[in-house]
């Protein structure tokens, strides 16, 4: 009886919670993405394996054990040949970065995605109400965003917003802003743009959970224009339907896990810890608390309760009182996972349940072009258009996980067909490669380093 009362209550507050979420909030949310550009580097910039031996080389502060661990993690990492470095690290200046490097880093990557979209959309700068620059780690003076507007010549009552230390969740938080904004500023065009200087950030020191992020960050970014203007409804090629951020810095293992510092020698670098794995766990799991009623059908939610409650007082272990796991594809149809690392989709894609299919696109998108921070999601995104996976009313979960320790997720609803081969389009004929053939080129030579191969790529 007890266990009959208490499903009766769920399906109650279950029904209650779908009826408002779906209708009352829905009915007052209004945020379009009308287009979005990804930033591809000259081919002068890839950063293949040999480049990437040799910065590896240069360091001297390096011995035989740090060495090994390197080139192995380079081999191991997912990433591909075609991935983009700054140049001041491709020209061996990562010892010695300047400020017009870092703003160079920058102008190439802002300024290419905004020309792009601009010409794109048809919308004009001096229609942007909104500006959003999120790069974690340089604020300059005057700001990135000050930086856009004298280029382009915007108005003198733009909301100009500058996001820092966010890391790869940034762009998540963005957006969210945008959706705020959009709130009490009507008929808005808003622009985010999210990307990460690589060059002036280069760990130049020996201690390996600060290596890590040599291996995996390259250069990259995006520019996104949204609206709130219901006219332009027709020409979007997406609604945002829900967006949920949790941070959960107040656990000081949390705060740690993820941590800009400098080594005993005085290198800069971002520190990786083991705790990492955990707290994005923690806030991942926190999240979708949030946002899964939101999003899934109500007849899922109550079969996940019903079955919770059965396998609580049962105790059983068997098989089919172990599947109380919710269903996400019961209410997403593609999943838009942070191309951070191999260990990330891996990890994420276990605790969701997901398919080969449904991690494809970000073991792509960090095969091809490494895990460009913020600007991460926008390619793995870039990916699912160019394979023409998206079609009207599909519905996508983006997942970011940043410093913090941040995770910050959000729901899209794809408004039409979408076709554009966009930045993927000269990597279709080579892609999607089997996670097999995944692995770097050079694991035959460098997966068991010893000395003698090391001093046979020095000297070479």
């Amino acid at each position: 009886m007890e266990l009959f009362i208490t499903i009766c209550l769920l399906i109650v507050f279950c029904v209650i919670s779908y009826f408002y979420q779906r209708f009352f909030q829905m009915r007052n949310q209004c945020c379009y993405m009308l287009a979005y550009e990804c930033y591809k580097a000259t081919d002068d910039r890839k950063l293949d394996s040999e480049a990437c031996v040799r910065v590896v080389m240069r360091n001297k502060n390096l011995g035989l054990d740090q060495y090994r661990f390197l080139l192995q993690t380079m081999v191991n990492s997912g990433l591909g040949e075609e991935t983009y470095g700054p140049r001041n690290v491709l020209a061996g200046r990562e010892e010695t970065p300047t400020l017009e490097d870092a703003q160079a880093e920058m102008d190439e990557i802002m300024f290419d995605t905004l020309d792009k979209l601009f010409a794109k959309s048809g919308v004009s700068p001096s229609e942007i109400d909104i500006l959003i620059v999120d790069v974690s780690l340089f604020a300059p003076a005057p700001s990135l965003t000050a930086r856009i507007i004298n280029r382009y010549k915007m108005r003198d009552d733009i909301k100009a917003f500058s996001l820092s230390g966010m890391g790869c969740s940034a762009s998540m938080v963005a957006v969210d802003l945008v959706q705020h904004l959009f709130k009490t500023y009507k008929n808005a065009f808003a622009i985010v743009v999210s990307t990460e200087t690589i060059g002036p950030h280069w760990y130049c020191g020996k201690e390996k959970s600060m290596m890590l992020s040599n291996c995996l960050f390259r250069s990259g970014g995006c520019s996104v224009l949204l609206t709130n203007k219901r006219s332009l409804k027709h020409q979007a090629l997406m609604k945002l339907s829900h967006s949920v951020r949790t941070n959960i810095s107040s656990n000081d293992e949390a705060y740690g896990c993820c941590i800009q510092i400098e080594d005993e020698q005085g290198y800069e670098g971002f520190l990786l810890t083991r705790s990492l794995t955990k707290a994005a766990a923690k806030a991942l799991t926190m999240n979708l608390k949030v946002l899964v009623p939101k999003i899934l059908p109500i007849r899922e939610l109550l079969r996940f309760a019903i079955v919770s409650l059965s396998k609580r007082k049962s105790k059983s272990s068997t098989p089919e009182s172990a599947r109380a796991g919710l269903n996400l594809k019961t209410g997403i149809e593609h999943f838009c996972i942070h191309p951070g690392g191999r260990a990330v989709i891996d990890g994420l894609g276990k605790s969701l349940g997901l398919s080969e299919y449904d991690l494809e696109p970000a073991r792509m998108a960090l095969h091809r072009f490494g895990n460009t921070s913020a600007g991460g999601l926008w390619y793995v995104l870039g990916y699912m258009e160019a394979l023409k996976r998206l079609k009207k009313s599909d519905r996508i979960l983006m997942i970011s996980l940043g410093a913090g320790f941040m995770c910050n997720n959000c729901v899209w609803e794809v408004m039409k067909d979408l076709v554009d081969a966009n930045v993927w389009e000269d990597s279709l004929d080579r892609y999607p490669i089997s996670r097999n053939n995944l692995e770097n080129p050079f694991a035959e030579k460098y997966s068991w380093i010893n000395d003698e191969c090391l001093n046979f790529v020095r000297v070479n």
